[in-house]
């Protein structure tokens, strides 16, 4: 791996707390992420997102659509992952499998990205951000609980088998795999030629290269240099803001007005952030992460707004603000200590869980923020026996 200037937890054990050593009490934080866990898995009808299916499941509701995700899903198990609750996690993981998993067809192996309350599938296809977070997640549950003989609970077997199926579909003429076998790149869906900068997570994809079938291990070592130096490449130079589709050059692909700094992207900052908790900070990262922070400083959340990649503002005002003021916060943790990281972060102490019909993708944005900026959001190991 590439030298840090700041050594993270993987390598030193230590989990940087950045809301402690911003002078956050410790009691407050611990008492702020129980209260917005219960906030979002209890029955706060204003800010609840998950939501128990039948006696063994459960979903997490996008609630402005109206419609369970793979990414809201993925993100609920690794939330479930992190507060040690295998109760919950087990919910989720079951619907999943008896709703999304695709077992038929060229997609088969990945998950339906989109399906009704009910499970009724609204696509058979996938979206790669989910399968990324499926993965990392039953991994962390294996080493946190260890595996269980039946299926689908044996996480282990279940992580390996899907991260098979991303890099190797299509070698037998079965379809398309969700990264380029050349590049190393993760795509936007299976059977395009471009990607999204907010999917990189080259983070998750370190520990894949620990933890994935031996004979591909090499892979995904490759996959995680290839995604650090990609958002070197789109995130914009001066203001650090990334499009939310972008070709294989880091330029934006503005197909359907995609190629703009909007609500996919705020994803980039936090990323990012855990980034550099896990694995420690590089000059090139940090720089976009201070950029990012600088771009924002100045802007009131009340008027954030979809902006072009140099900064120019659209009319279009942001739909999920308090989901990129989280974000936003997280970026800290691979920044310099400065004034922008620390107005980011009190921004994000002074906001509360977004209320309403549009809260599922702020509020998901938002307790992770939480954990990665207490500490809580952690690698978890193979249990040593």
């Amino acid at each position: 791996m590439i030298k840090s200037e700041r050594q993270g937890a993987f390598h030193t054990g230590q989990y940087r707390n950045l809301l402690q050593e911003y002078g956050y009490n410790q009691q407050d934080i611990d008492a702020r992420i129980q209260a917005c866990w219960q906030q979002l898995f209890g029955d706060a009808p204003d800010t609840r997102i998950y939501y128990e299916a039948g006696d063994d499941m459960g979903y997490m509701l996008d609630t402005g659509n109206l419609d369970v995700r793979t990414e809201g899903m993925s993100y609920g198990m690794m939330m479930a992952v992190q507060m040690d609750r295998q109760d919950i996690f087990d919910r989720l993981w079951r619907w999943t499998m008896t709703y999304m998993f695709l077992e038929q067809g060229p997609n088969a192996g990945y998950f339906a990205w989109s399906c009704q309350p009910d499970g009724t599938r609204n696509s058979d296809g996938p979206a790669p951000d989910g399968e990324e977070y499926f993965a990392l997640a039953l991994f962390f549950a294996s080493h946190r609980w260890g595996d269980r003989a039946e299926a689908p609970f044996n996480y282990s077997k279940r992580a390996r088998r899907l991260l098979h199926a991303c890099i190797h579909k299509g070698e037998n003429n079965d379809g398309f795999p969700m990264w380029n076998p050349d590049n190393k790149l993760i795509k936007f869906i299976p059977n395009c030629e471009f990607t999204d900068p907010s999917y990189h997570l080259p983070h998750f994809y370190a520990l894949f290269a620990l933890w994935a079938d031996p004979k591909d291990r090499m892979f995904w070592t490759e996959a995680t240099h290839a995604s650090r130096q990609y958002l070197v490449a789109a995130c914009h130079p001066i203001t650090g803001l990334a499009p939310e589709y972008a070709y294989y050059d880091g330029t934006p692909n503005n197909e359907r007005g995609f190629g703009h700094f909007y609500s996919d992207s705020y994803r980039v900052a936090a990323n990012l952030g855990v980034d550099a908790l896990w694995f420690g900070t590089e000059p090139p990262l940090a720089d976009i992460a201070e950029r990012i922070l600088t771009f924002f400083s100045d802007k009131a959340p009340a008027d954030y707004r979809r902006y072009a990649i140099d900064g120019q503002p659209f009319e279009e005002q942001s739909l999920h603000p308090v989901g990129l003021i989280a974000t936003n916060a997280v970026a800290a943790l691979a920044a310099s200590d400065s004034e922008h990281a620390r107005q980011a972060v009190e921004l994000f102490w002074q906001t509360p869980l977004r209320t309403g019909e549009r809260r599922y993708y702020d509020n998901c944005l938002y307790l992770l923020a939480l954990l990665a900026l207490s500490g809580r959001y952690r690698i978890w190991h193979p249990q040593r026996m």
